[in-house]
């Protein structure tokens, strides 16, 4: 199934928060996006991108990032996140990921995310 979703392509918006912010994260002393911050939102793009081909009982995890913060946001900037699925074989999702504010890069990623049974991923967390 998921060798069929490669070269899928969506995109999300989301505001800069305070919450949001290196300062709040407490991974910088700055009120400007925070790494920890444009991380989720990447992390949710992927998650979001697959969620309409899984089953109920089906979710994605996140195995792996590289990541590249490249320009500071202020909050209340507009960040587009574009996101793309470059490889998938098995259980196993690749996705490039692209940030920006109007049409500045802010940061760029690969991602790697692998289909689970939410309840058995549970149920051996649980059980370890």
């Amino acid at each position: 199934m998921t060798e069929k979703l490669i070269g899928l392509e969506k995109e999300f918006r989301r505001s800069v928060e305070e919450k949001d912010t290196a300062e709040m994260l407490g991974s910088g002393d700055l009120p400007v996006y925070g790494t920890p911050g444009l991380i989720a939102f990447m992390e949710y793009g992927a998650k979001e991108c697959l969620a309409p081909y899984l089953s109920s009982e089906e979710t994605t995890v996140g195995i792996s990032m590289e990541m590249k913060h490249v320009r500071a946001s202020l909050v209340g900037a507009d960040v587009l996140l574009k996101v793309k699925i470059t490889e998938a074989s098995g259980k196993k999702v690749k996705f490039h990921l692209l940030a920006f504010e109007k049409e500045h890069l802010l940061g760029e990623a690969h991602h790697e995310r692998v289909l689970v049974n939410r309840q058995k991923f549970m149920d051996k967390l649980h059980n370890s």
